[in-house]
Formats: structure tokens, C-alpha cells, sequence
């Protein structure tokens, strides 16, 4: 008997020694940004809950996270188990079967909470095929001072036609005060954003419905002249060289009147420790034309669960712990209720608590007011708002940002920008076979 109790013993430890070693490693690859890290130092509560689970992380810069988890995805890998992708990745990537299908998260986890044009943007026929951790459109921020020093006031919903008056009434060269800080740097996620956005209000497109590019169109070339204009008459020097960063820096400094850019940016301005006019800020939705469409963007950065891997289970229950109502209290309890991931919950909206945050009702119904499946005035075969969802638009996007962004700089005319643009679409979606 002692022979054989020596023996169970000696069995059981040697299965208590095992057990970690049967957790199931998860690998997550995420971008670098401040909610992802502060995700990282949570992730104790999901271990806790689910101990047979092991989480590895790969933290990487924004391009190279997006060069990676695409080889990886596209070639079904398997490298990563969970990766973080973006608004204009998924519909691409779902329509190829790379990514698996969360249609079955559980009933807890609540899909209908998921703010409509944020779910919209990541679901493909029916198919939810990612979770979205934050999100974001974009709005006017305004030196509330400032305006009501040129006489105006600003409403909650402006027109392009105000934003133009404004900007102007508001432009002070001499003391190096600019009414419109937008973005003119070249890229398809700078100015290209700015200016698809802007130009979807106007009654633009990218393509008809036959994929025939528009840049020769009368509606692009409102939006052109307008945003040349404006910018000439109430933009910063070296306007043609900023993008996000510089714009912010130029608003925290009080040289900006207005900057129309990401909702995100809302809690950098009124940070009183970095911005000087903190505050005196306000916030207005993006403005329009009468046609129906604003001139705001939508973006989720979110986690998807790629084809290759060999670990569904498991990536789902990550997946929907780290996008949760209960993962967003976590935080709160944590960081306070200004650090909380916005943009992707009604739920969150509702909480008394957080419709304190000064920017959260403006967040809000900025991306409520942008549409991804029907971004534009007239009919188009694409969806997304300030991108159009096919492989080949990062790069005819960059390559038509860059005339516009020369347009602005003096180079090259408005018309010779417009015409080159679609000279280089035409020939881009020829190759890529959208037409003949």
C-alpha cells in the first residue's frame, strides 16, 4: 500500500507540475498605441479567469504591424492567433476568407451594443469578422475665444460655407493665428483622408458604379478649389508638409482657429498639462453641404481572428474579454473614465459617468453620422468612408495625394492635380482589371 500511495503521489505531483505547460498560448500582434499597452497590463484579469490560457504579444509600429499580419494572413500562416487590423482591412480581408466569422461570440457579449456604423464597417454579407476595441470619426475642434472674438457662433452642425467664413474671420497672420489647420501632407491615410471625407459631402466619389474613376468630375473639383482656397487664405505656413501631428501641435500651441480632424484628438487638446488652450475649446460635427453626407471619417482599430490559426477557441475568448462592456469598466476602475477605449459600445454612451468626458456626446454623434456602406451622395460600388475598401487604394490613394498635395504647395494647378489624378486611377484600375 505505501508502494502504491508513493506511486499515486509522485503521479499527481508530476500532473500538478504539468499543468501549466498544457496552457494554450494565444500569439496577439498589436500596434503600439496607448490603449493597446494599457490593454497589456489588464490582460491579468483575463489570465486569472481563464488559466488554461497563455498570452504572448507582439507589439509593433503601425506599418510594419500591417505588413506582417498581412503576409501572415495572406498566406494563412498561422503566425498570429489574434491580430489587431483596421477598418479598411477587414471588409478586404473577410471577402477573401482569411478571417474567421465571430457571429457566434456569446449572447453576453452583446453585438447589438456595437455602435451600427462601427459594425457595419466590419461586417462582410452578414458576417461580423472583427471586434472593435476603439473607434473614431472626425469632428471640428475650436477655440471657442476666437470665435466669438470675429462675431460668430459656431453651430453644433456647420456648413462648409461657415467653416470658410470663419476660418477667414478668425486668421490673424500677423500674430501667427491660422483659421483652418487641415491636413495637406500627402499620403491615403493623410491628406487623402481629410480630403476623401471632405469630398463625400461635396457629391464626390472615387469610381461610379462601373468603377470609372471621377476626379474629372465638376464635384471633385469643388472640393479641390475649396480646400486650396481656404487654406491659401486662413492656413499655416508649410501647410502642404503637415499632417496629424503637426496640426495638433500647431492647436495646443494656439496658432490653430479650427482643425477638423480625428475625434481622438479631442482629449489631447483639453489636456491641460499639453495644450495651452485647453480651456477653450470646442466641438462641432463635420460639416456638409445640404447633400446628405458629412465630411467625417470612421475608423476602428480592432481584433480579428486570422484563418491560419489552429486556435479559434481560444482567440474568441480573448477577442471578446478584451472588447467587453465588463473589459471597459476594467479600465475605468483603473485609469479613470476620460481613458476608456471610445467609439464602439451604445452602452457606454448611456453611462452617466462617462457623458461627463466633454467630448463624448460629440464623439458619438460623429460616428453615428458616418455611414461606410453608403459614404457617398450617389450610388458606389465600394464601401468606407474616408477609404475605399480594395487592395489597390493604399496605393493609388498615396499617388493621388501627392498631386493634391503639390496643388497646395504651388506647384502644379488645381485642374493639372485633378487631371492627373485620374490619369494615374485610369490606369491603375486598368491594370488591376476593374476595367477595360
Amino acid at each position: 500500500m505505501n508502494i502504491l500511495a508513493r506511486a499515486l503521489m509522485g503521479a499527481s505531483a508530476i500532473a500538478l507540475l504539468a499543468s501549466p505547460a498544457l496552457a494554450e498560448k494565444l500569439t496577439i500582434a498589436t500596434v503600439n498605441n496607448g490603449d493597446m499597452i494599457r490593454m497589456q497590463k489588464l490582460t491579468g484579469d483575463f489570465t486569472a479567469k481563464n488559466p488554461d490560457i497563455e498570452l504572448e504579444w507582439v507589439t509593433l509600429e503601425e506599418n510594419i504591424l500591417r505588413q506582417r499580419v498581412t503576409t501572415d494572413v495572406a498566406t494563412k500562416g498561422g503566425q498570429y492567433d489574434v491580430m489587431t487590423i483596421g477598418t479598411y482591412e477587414v471588409p478586404i480581408w473577410g471577402k477573401k476568407g482569411w478571417l474567421v466569422s465571430l457571429n457566434d461570440l456569446p449572447a453576453s457579449w452583446d453585438v447589438d451594443d456595437i455602435l451600427p456604423a462601427i459594425r457595419g464597417g466590419l461586417t462582410v454579407d452578414g458576417e461580423l469578422y472583427a471586434a472593435p476595441f476603439y473607434g473614431e470619426s472626425s469632428m471640428v475642434m475650436y477655440r471657442k475665444d476666437l470665435m466669438e472674438k470675429a462675431g460668430l457662433t459656431m453651430p453644433d452642425a456647420p456648413t462648409w460655407e461657415f467653416i470658410g467664413k470663419a476660418a477667414r474671420a478668425m486668421t490673424d497672420k500677423d500674430n501667427e493665428i491660422y483659421g483652418a489647420c487641415l491636413r495637406g501632407k500627402a499620403g491615403w491615410g493623410e491628406n487623402m483622408a481629410f480630403l476623401t471625407a471632405t469630398a463625400n459631402s461635396f457629391g464626390a466619389k472615387w469610381f461610379d458604379m462601373d468603377w470609372n474613376p471621377q476626379f474629372d468630375g465638376d464635384a471633385w473639383k469643388a472640393t479641390l478649389n475649396f480646400y486650396l482656397d481656404l487654406l491659401n487664405d486662413a492656413g499655416p505656413p508649410g501647410v502642404s508638409n503637415n499632417g496629424f501631428n503637426e496640426n495638433l501641435s500647431l492647436f495646443q500651441t494656439g496658432k490653430c482657429g479650427m482643425w477638423i480632424d480625428a475625434t481622438v484628438a479631442a482629449s489631447f487638446v483639453t489636456n491641460t498639462k499639453d495644450s495651452m488652450v485647453a480651456d477653450k475649446v470646442g466641438f462641432a460635427l463635420a460639416p456638409d453641404n445640404g447633400l446628405g453626407k458629412r465630411g467625417n471619417w470612421l475608423w476602428a482599430w480592432s481584433l480579428a481572428i486570422p484563418a491560419g490559426t489552429q486556435k479559434i477557441e481560444s482567440a474568441k475568448k480573448f477577442v471578446a474579454w478584451a472588447t467587453s462592456k465588463e473589459y471597459l469598466a476594467l479600465v475605468a476602475a483603473n485609469e479613470g473614465w476620460a481613458n476608456v477605449p471610445p467609439g464602439t459600445r451604445t452602452s457606454l454612451y448611456e453611462n452617466a459617468e462617462y457623458a461627463k468626458v466633454p467630448f463624448a456626446k460629440m464623439t458619438l454623434d460623429s460616428i453615428n453620422s458616418a455611414d461606410p456602406t453608403n459614404p457617398t451622395v450617389d450610388p458606389v460600388p465600394y464601401v468606407g468612408v474616408q477609404f475605399v475598401a480594395i487592395p489597390e487604394f493604399q496605393g493609388i490613394a498615396t499617388s493621388v495625394g501627392q498631386q493634391f498635395s503639390a496643388a497646395l504647395a504651388g506647384t502644379i494647378s488645381a485642374d493639372e492635380a485633378l487631371a492627373n489624378a485620374q490619369a494615374l486611377t485610369v490606369r491603375a484600375m486598368k491594370r488591376a482589371g476593374y476595367i477595360k
